[in-house]
């Protein structure tokens, strides 16, 4: 299979298997007027399968919403057909409007208009910032 490379844009690569299309939900990229390729289940020697997104045009990322997602993943920034950056992600210590309390005593339940803001307590575990329900980062 060949998917030309881009020229000005965005590779995410590294993505855990199965998890590209959570990501191309959470980032709006049908709303994008340009080329998005997805590939799933590419052959990686460190994880063995993995997920990548090539997106043909330049475009600010939800860094925050990547790293909650799978904090592996690798963001290439492609400048006139070269890797002009880098970056790698790590879980983002506070989340908002990216995931809803499910605690319906929540003051977020209420004033629906408030943003939804989650705090990092632990490696694996975000606190409501209100309520302090717990939310699991979800596996595939």
């Amino acid at each position: 299979m060949n998917i030309d490379s881009i020229s000005n844009g965005v590779v995410l690569d590294h993505i855990q298997a199965g998890r590209s299309m959570e990501i191309y939900r959470h980032l709006h990229l049908d709303q994008l007027d340009c080329q998005v390729a997805i590939i799933k289940n590419a052959r990686s020697e460190h994880k063995g399968r993995k997920d990548i997104i090539k997106i043909d045009s330049p475009m600010e990322l939800d860094l925050d919403v990547l790293g909650y997602i799978d904090k592996d993943i690798t963001v290439n920034i492609i400048r006139d057909g070269k890797l002009k950056e880098k970056k790698h992600l790590e879980l983002p210590r506070k989340l908002v409007n990216v995931i809803r309390c499910r605690n319906p005593r929540c003051i977020t339940t209420a004033e629906p208009q408030l943003d939804a803001i989650f705090l990092l307590s632990d490696a694996h575990v975000y606190r409501c910032a209100y309520c302090e329900t717990e939310e699991s980062r979800q596996t595939p």
